[in-house]
């Protein structure tokens, strides 16, 4: 996917107001538009500058797709980052019908899932609905926590021109949640208008990435280590587990790979999630001379071949 340089599209610079872009585009739309250009790729053109101006128009796409792109140019090979809109506090407005079916596969990857709802909700007393992702740890799955959140909020100031404020507050993080799962923050979305009821706040919930757990809706996986003696003659071990200690039987003849599940130790929920300890069994350095001697005593008196099932 190639990155989409929507300033460059424009003609307009980086720190361009509002009225700036504007006034771009409806210069740019008057000679692009299919019913009364006549250059050859007028269409084409046409869409490229409704996709810019549907981005750099609206303060919240804009400021977002500033963070991201400051250090790409247009025509790039491009993958945004995982989570790279985590923190980013959108309204309801966006593009989720007919609105933005013509964008590219660069806008549907950025704001495709981002920023739902109908826009023209502003319209009603209720204020609107916010989102935002958050980050949270998977030990705050397992135990729920109090959290105290930074969300960036887009503001356009006087001039026009976007800016980044900061929107800090204190949630409490249910225990069993899972990734995808909204939390629903009454009152703390935008302002309604006449005196109306102020809208929402919703969290969408993604775990950050963890050195030893892997999750997969409520189960969660984790690699166990295990010695070449324990996985041939069997043994007990104890593993860390995210909400404490466990001591297991490894069974006799493990292999690497083999599973060992714990029912109802992952994520909580009703039914909760199942916790599975994948093993890997971790071979000694042959480091020194005696654990030389002793590789060297079981080559030759095991003669195993671990090939022997692929027929060499």
């Amino acid at each position: 996917m190639e990155f989409k340089d929507y300033y460059q599209t424009l003609g307009v610079a980086r720190d361009a107001a509002a009225d700036e872009i504007k006034k771009s585009f409806r210069r740019l739309a008057r000679k692009y538009h299919p019913d009364v250009s006549k250059e050859p790729d007028a269409e084409a053109r046409m869409k490229e500058l409704n996709e810019a101006f549907a981005v750099l128009s609206d303060p919240e796409k804009r400021v977002a797709y500033d963070q991201l792109g400051q250090r790409h140019h247009a025509g790039e090979e491009f993958r945004p980052p995982p989570d790279w809109d985590a923190g980013f506090e959108f309204s309801g407005r966006g593009f989720s019908g007919p609105e933005g079916a013509d964008f590219s596969d660069f806008f549907s990857e950025l704001f495709g899932g981002r920023m739902r709802g109908a826009s023209g909700a502003h319209f009603h007393a209720r204020g609107e609905d916010h989102h935002a992702k958050v980050m949270l740890d998977l030990e705050d799955a397992y135990h729920g926590a109090s959290r105290t959140l930074s969300l960036r909020v887009p503001r356009t100031d006087q001039h026009g021109r976007v800016t980044l404020a900061e929107h800090t507050l204190d949630v409490r993080i249910p225990k069993g949640v899972r990734e995808g799962q909204l939390i629903r923050l009454a009152g703390q979305g935008a302002q309604g208008s006449g005196g109306g009821q102020a809208g929402d706040l919703y969290l969408e919930v993604h775990f950050n990435p963890h050195s030893r757990y892997r999750i997969e809706g409520r189960d969660v996986y984790a690699s166990l280590p295990i010695a070449p003696w324990e996985a041939a003659l069997g043994a007990s071990v104890k593993a860390p587990v995210p909400d404490g200690t466990v001591e297991i039987r490894i069974p006799e003849g493990s292999q690497s790979g083999r599973k060992l599940r714990l029912k109802g130790r992952g994520i909580p929920g009703s039914p909760p999630g199942d916790l599975y300890l994948v093993m890997e069994v971790v071979v000694p350095p042959a480091d020194n001379p005696k654990a030389r001697d002793f590789y060297q005593t079981m080559a030759r008196e095991l003669a195993f071949n671990p090939r022997q099932a692929l027929g060499v």
